[in-house]
């Protein structure tokens, strides 16, 4: 038996926090490790100590076991929790952690190493007679063989994951998979596989202790996802059969004995249409969405690993599972814009109801371009399904998120479509669905106006007289305002009289309050209540018909603001990491055509023609880092004969 005392979380974020809650639990010593970037994180915050891991970049902190490992030892901790992402599933950190004299909290080096490249992992499979899908050679692909899904062999979360549907695009597929995998996991090799149409992904949690006790922990289901990264996942996976569930969970405990496993891990699987399983992976760490296995069965995941990390034995069933949790994993990101992630201050985030959030964030705090864009994960917990769907989709759309764009609106939509309600989602919804799931509802106008008209408050700080009628002398004319909202103009003009005050294109709405946070408006003759915040220059208004981000249009527009036609501006801050080949001032180029890629929150964003035409400038080169709305290239529309 092992007792601990004191633990480092060599990772950051949401997942820190919630190991250093159950550390302190438990009565342990914390310790956080930060890049410069995160020096005043929250994560930083909630330790009892901190180690600076000098750089900003993950190569340079989070994945360097050497300066992590050196850490803990300078800050007396005697354990290491890896989370999950960086070098959670490395097996030399591991050793090196054990050499170190610190306790591993995780499985043996040799599971980790078994499981940890895909295409190694997956021929352990086949030999314990575990379903697979056969590979596929890129190298000899065919037209048969397409859809491929291109895989990185050494990591998850989506990261060096292509779906490639054309053979001419395979070579330019696999640099990216490659490109990625290399700077998310530190490896480039990059596997092909048959991509299955409408597959469901679920997976079982495992828990394993020393003694030989293995625990499957249920079902889970992850199919809702966007770029091959989950986004809503589900515990237990609806709609299985008993003999399926069954099948899983066997599967599951045979492939951790396997390799004498130890501590918490995920065995994943494909299921097709009729009910057919593959083996995926195995992740030889904690999910990120272990929240929801965690509710169902009424256990701390985390103090169950420190536990057996310090020689514990499991009792030898686990506990039975109440009810049906759901998590949604909140992203700072724009799912309309191709999910391009947001970056700046988070300046609100606040989520109401009975639920759990776990977030690596407060109020203030800045979001970076070196990390993931996971602002919280959102977890509802009820004795049905239904209900805990209704729980966590009410919860998000009364949630105040100020200063990014997110994805809360797609969120609450994706849990109410109908597919979702039937408890069949596949891998494939977001890419049937995504257009209806972002576009404007039909009162998504009348929602945006009356926001509009709230905004109009008065600022804190106001003299307590300016409320809306008492703001300008000619009452006869009407009072007009201009917002943009979403990369829409809103124009609300309205009059006053009588103690009232009415929007002269939308009768409709009527004010029937107003103070500088809080405006009560009836619209279509229901009274709402509208939540308002200023900052600086942008107004944030929030109301059952939804949550908007207003901001003022001046009257005499800077001209500086305006872009020469056919500008490439930098979508988000980050860097350039490849230019295309031959690409130089003078260049043809067509429309749709990919002239930069971006690096920015590990993932790679092409910068695209506008249309086809003469590159007149390119301010962009490899490896140079841009701002938000950096000036890249200049494009010169070819004019149609």
């Amino acid at each position: 038996m092992t007792n601990l005392t004191s633990l480092l979380v060599a990772n950051r974020g949401e997942i820190a926090v919630r190991i250093f809650r159950t550390a302190r639990d438990l009565g342990l010593a914390t310790v956080a490790v930060h890049s410069d970037p995160d020096a005043d994180a929250l994560h930083v915050r909630s330790a009892d100590a901190a180690v600076r891991l000098p750089g900003a970049t993950p190569a340079d902190t989070y994945l360097r076991g050497d300066l992590v490992i050196k850490a803990a030892l300078a800050a007396g901790a005697d354990a290491v929790h890896p989370g999950y992402g960086f070098l959670s599933e490395n097996a030399d950190f591991a050793r090196q952690v054990q050499d170190s004299g610190l306790t591993w909290i995780g499985p043996p080096p040799e599971a980790i190493e078994a499981m940890a490249s895909k295409t190694r992992a997956k021929e352990l499979m086949r030999a314990a007679g575990v379903p697979l899908l056969d590979p596929v050679d890129p190298a000899t692909a065919t037209p048969a063989d397409l859809p491929l899904l291109l895989k990185a062999a050494a990591g998850g979360g989506g990261r060096g994951m292509r779906v490639v549907r054309d053979l001419d695009a395979l070579g330019e597929a696999l640099r990216a998979a490659s490109a990625e995998a290399a700077s998310a996991f530190g490896d480039g090799e990059v596997f092909a596989e048959p991509y299955v149409e409408r597959g469901r992904h679920v997976e079982v949690q495992i828990l394993a202790d020393a003694h030989g006790t293995v625990w499957a922990l249920g079902t889970r289901d992850c199919s809702l996802q966007r770029r091959h990264q989950k986004v809503i996942e589900e515990a237990p996976a609806p709609g299985l059969s008993d003999t399926l569930r069954e099948s899983l969970h066997t599967a599951a405990v045979a492939a951790a004995r396997a390799v004498s496993y130890r501590g918490a891990g995920t065995v994943e699987f494909l299921v097709t249409t009729d009910g057919r399983p593959y083996f995926l992976e195995m992740n030889t760490r904690l999910q990120v969405e272990h929240p929801v296995t965690e509710a169902v069965f009424g256990l701390d995941l985390v103090a169950l690993q420190l536990r057996v990390a310090e020689g514990e034995a499991l009792p030898p069933a686990p506990p039975e599972p109440t009810g049906h949790a759901v998590e949604a994993r909140l992203y700072a990101e724009d799912p309309a814009q191709d999910w391009r992630p947001q970056t700046g201050v988070l300046h609100t985030l606040h989520v109401p109801g009975a639920v759990r959030v776990d977030t690596g964030f407060t109020d203030g705090d800045t979001v970076g371009i070196h990390y993931d864009p996971m602002l919280a994960k959102v977890v509802a917990h009820a004795p049905t399904r239904a209900e805990a769907v209704r729980v966590l989709a009410h919860a998000l759309a009364g949630a105040r998120i100020h200063g990014l764009t997110t994805n809360r609106e797609l969120l609450v939509r994706s849990l109410l479509h109908p597919q979702f309600a039937t408890g069949q989602p596949d891998t494939g919804f977001y890419d049937r669905h995504l257009t209806a799931l972002t576009e404007d509802t039909p009162d998504a106008t009348t929602a945006a106006v009356a926001a509009a008209l709230a905004a109009a408050a008065p600022a804190p700080g106001a003299p307590l007289a300016a409320r809306i009628g008492g703001w300008r002398n000619l009452r006869s004319q009407p009072q007009t305002r201009r917002y943009t909202a979403g990369g829409t103009e809103h124009e609300v003009r309205y009059t006053t009289g009588t103690g009232t005050t009415r929007l002269v294109d939308h009768p409709g709405i009527v004010v029937l309050a107003a103070a500088p946070d809080r405006v009560t408006l009836e619209v279509d003759g229901i009274r709402r209540m509208f939540h308002v915040k200023h900052n600086g220059t942008e107004v944030y208004v929030d109301s059952a018909l939804g949550s908007h981000t207003l901001t003022p249009v001046p009257r005499f527009p800077d001209p500086q603001d305006r872009t020469e036609p056919g500008s490439l501006l930098a979508p988000m801050p980050g860097t350039v990491v490849r230019v295309a080949e031959g690409l130089a001032p003078g260049s043809r180029v067509t429309a749709g055509q990919p002239l930069l890629w971006l690096e920015a929150m590990k993932m790679e964003h092409r910068i695209l023609a506008p249309a086809s035409g003469t590159l007149t400038a390119l301010h962009a080169a490899t490896g140079q880092q841009v701002e938000f709305g950096a000036l890249l290239a200049v494009v010169q529309e070819e004019k149609p004969a």
